[in-house]
């Protein structure tokens, strides 16, 4: 215990927790992540602090609520000043490296999706927006890092290092086939048709397969960017025992799959026969504005189901997305496999924590749609988390209340790494050892929109708690609530907010979320004296 240990944190993207073979899904083939579960700890009800990418990437970097650390919603840089626990780890002696996808700035290039008003007046040609000041803090080459449209039209475009505490970065940005940053540029070199790959319109034949966003990609199983990444760990890994470093390591192994568009490469394409898929038990049940608005659409056929917002689906669609899903999630699985033999040859296993995870969940036709949105269903807010670690006895499993503020502080802890000021997160360390009862008795999701979409009239913030009981869930300024008891409806069909017999649970829980976002408020910096 007195060496400091390694670390290996392996994330994907929009996955759910029940993707896995250890979270209880039996028609997946996840062998080395439930192998991992075997020898640590699964968690349960681990949520996400935001269900979108940036902001619950940077909470679970900061330690801190979107609302508190800056990144408050896609679109929105982490500031360059703020604390992460890689940067801590850094300081404290490590080797940091960051190899896939990063998001914690922008990365289409694209425009921002939605002006307010009071902005709108105020804008002029020479000044932008003088009434923000975040514009001049959160713009300029520092936050170009990830933007892909850089990293395609200039060749020496590279990460700035230190980059939020990694001083070493293989980028990936972007998703799917598409991706891009340095795999690109890889991509670029090892073969010399790297335009006729990507995309679905050099898609190769799919078949009968009709769900939204699907394509048979023409980049094969080798040249994917799974593969990639998998590739790239495995070659720092090696490549820091050659170098006969002293320091400590925390590796972030981190794959943009299984994000939609929904493309996985060879085998991995019609590895799982869509018939043989399960529905959601909530498939098309359940009732809001937001289902109904998504299901209209459908009816109509006026849905833009090309796009990154959520969508409906019928049985047929949800089964093949499905299956197509399974598929990318299996190939990560084979890359873990892999990664863990280079860890043992390298005789890395008996002093390296690992850590799989995800960013967010995903609906994955829970409800009959697609994507991630406002609605905060478990399959979009509860993410798998295995902590493996190769001396402490851990609990083998706990469904005790997570958040993903938790783990910057963990990981702080159990590398004896001095935590900074403002972390809100807490370390789920004594949680797993079983030396504590209780962990937290609620969780809070915070959700800000900056698009206007799925028939609101202007951007909707959310917040929601999870409770070992209940979710609520407030969205305004629409003025729409969700109640739901997750004993007795864990598929949350049955929304209690408007059952009159309810007021008194409802008042109760209105309390409970009202003191919670109280106490997540930020406590930091600290005042410098008496005003």
């Amino acid at each position: 215990m007195n060496k400091k240990v390694n670390f290996l944190y392996i994330m994907v993207d929009q996955a759910r927790s029940d993707f896995f073979g250890c979270y209880g899904n039996d028609k997946i083939k996840t062998p080395n992540i439930d192998a991992l579960a075997k020898r640590g700890t699964t968690l349960d009800q681990l949520y996400v602090a935001n269900p979108f990418c940036m902001p619950s990437r940077s909470a679970i970097m900061t330690g801190r609520m979107p609302s508190v650390n800056g990144a408050r919603t896609n679109g929105t840089p982490l500031p360059l000043e703020a604390r992460t626990f890689v940067g801590s780890l850094l300081d404290d002696g490590y080797d940091t490296a960051l190899i896939g996808k990063c998001h914690l700035q922008n990365m289409t290039g694209m425009e921002r999706a939605y002006t307010p008003p009071e902005a709108e007046k105020c804008k002029t040609d020479e000044d932008g927006y003088p009434d923000q000041p975040t514009t001049s803090k959160l713009t300029g080459a520092d936050y170009e890092n990830e933007n892909s449209v850089i990293w395609r039209a200039s060749p020496d475009h590279e990460v700035k290092t230190p980059y939020y505490g990694f001083d070493h970065v293989d980028l990936c940005t972007l998703h799917s086939d598409n991706v891009g940053a340095n795999y690109e540029r890889w991509l670029n070199e090892e073969v010399s048709n790297e335009n006729d790959l990507k995309g679905a319109k050099n898609g190769l034949d799919k078949g009968n397969i009709s769900s939204p966003q699907s394509w048979r990609t023409a980049i094969d199983e080798e040249h994917y960017s799974t593969s990639y990444i998998g590739r790239k760990t495995i070659d720092w890994i090696e490549e820091h025992q050659e170098n006969a470093s002293e320091n400590p390591f925390f590796l972030h192994c981190s794959f943009p799959d299984p994000h939609h568009p929904f493309a996985p490469p060879g085998k991995y394409w019609d590895m799982y026969d869509p018939d043989d898929m399960n529905l959601p038990e909530s498939f098309n049940k359940g009732s809001s504005p937001v289902l109904d608005h998504m299901r209209n659409d459908f009816e109509q056929g006026t849905s833009g189901r090309e796009s990154t917002l959520p969508f409906a689906v019928n049985e047929k669609e949800a089964r093949e997305a499905i299956a197509l899903t399974y598929g990318m999630v299996t190939m990560i699985d084979d890359w873990v496999g892999k990664i863990m033999a280079s860890l043992e040859e390298q005789g890395l296993l008996n002093n390296t924590v690992i850590i799989f995870s995800s960013d967010h969940g995903e609906y994955m036709a829970n409800h009959g749609i697609m994507l991630k949105g406002p609605l905060h269903y478990q399959g979009l807010i509860r993410i798998p988390f295995i902590w493996c670690d190769p001396v402490q006895n851990t609990l083998s499993r706990t469904s005790e209340l997570c958040s993903a503020i938790d783990i910057a502080p963990t990981i702080l802890e159990r590398s004896q790494t001095k935590p900074y000021y403002g972390i809100q997160g807490k370390s789920m360390l004594d949680m797993m050892n079983n030396k504590i009862d209780h962990h937290r008795k609620a969780v809070l999701i915070e959700d800000d929109r900056e698009v206007i979409y799925l028939g609101f009239k202007e951007p909707q913030r959310v917040r929601t708690m999870v409770t070992d009981r209940y979710r609520l869930s407030m969205t305004q300024p629409a003025d729409f609530y969700e109640l739901y008891d997750l004993k007795n409806d864990p598929h949350e069909i049955n929304n209690l907010w408007e059952d009159d017999n309810q007021a008194t649970l409802r008042n109760q829980e209105i309390q409970r979320m009202l003191k919670l976002i109280c106490e997540m408020q930020d406590w930091s910096p600290l005042p410098t004296g008496r005003a």
